[in-house]
């Protein structure tokens, strides 16, 4: 089971949204805004952000940050699981 870790707490307050450990197979969290579930994110087994910066240093997961952008910058569509994703666990 994904620990959801303060880093990603804070980036859905940020977002107006509330996040849980996820009930879906496979997955991190599940997004909820106010008592509608949105999505669930992230995939198990993935590293994220507070991950890397938690077992290798800010260095380190500033880089992969940098090159998860790069490659999910289709995934920037406002509402979607990616969005979601992009901004809670990047």
């Amino acid at each position: 089971m994904y620990t959801i870790l303060p880093y990603s707490y804070e980036q859905a307050r940020r977002l107006g949204v509330t996040i849980y450990p996820s009930k879906h197979r496979g997955k991190k969290i599940d997004v909820y805004k106010g008592n509608k579930f949105i999505c669930a994110i992230g995939a198990l087994g993935m590293n994220d952000y507070p991950t890397y910066w938690k077992e290798r240093g800010k260095s380190f997961a500033d880089d992969r940050r940098r090159l998860y952008h790069l490659r999910h910058r289709a995934d920037d569509v406002y509402g979607t699981a990616g969005w979601y994703a992009l901004r809670i666990l990047w």
